[in-house]
């Protein structure tokens, strides 16, 4: 995958609750990553059910003014540090930053077969925040722009 994560490897998540951030958690666990997720309050349990070692609360403390440093940081947000600049500080020497706007993610059939393999087994599951009819896809979307849901958010069609 993009980060070739390996085995013992920091990995950080920052928007580790969000619909793109509980996949990051699961898969970062899987190669043997130390993960550590950052994400609200309200979101702490989740991220930690998920597998993070740590938990970083943005809303009390900001990862790059911390003395850990990260041998691969990825953004699953895309809005915050917009700047790479930003995480060099935290960042270990001939690390990665990765973010989702990274521009069009591409993948291999084999990397495919492997999150198949890793949902069919159990070690990749999805999270749903809730579930809106069809004809609620408007709410459903103005609750998504909020800013604030937990994993992903369905649109059910019957």
């Amino acid at each position: 995958m993009k980060a070739d994560i390996q085995n013992g490897q920091k990995v950080l998540i920052y928007g580790a609750s969000g619909g793109v951030g509980t996949y990051a958690i699961q898969i970062a666990k899987n190669f043997g990553a130390h993960v550590t997720g950052v994400c609200s309050t309200t979101n702490q349990e989740l991220v930690k059910s998920l597998g993070a070692d740590m938990v970083i609360d943005y809303t009390k403390d900001d990862f790059t003014k911390s003395n850990e440093i990260y041998d691969i940081i990825f953004d699953a947000v895309g809005k915050r540090y917009s700047s790479k600049l930003q995480y060099k500080k935290v960042l270990s020497p001939g690390g990665k930053c990765i973010s989702v706007d990274d521009g069009h993610p591409k993948i291999h059939i084999d990397e495919l077969a492997e999150l198949i393999n890793l949902t069919e087994t159990g070690n990749l599951i999805t999270v749903i925040d809730k579930i809106y009819p069809l004809e609620q896809t408007g709410e459903a979307q103005r609750y998504v722009e909020k800013g604030h849901k937990k994993g992903n958010v369905v649109i059910k069609i019957n």
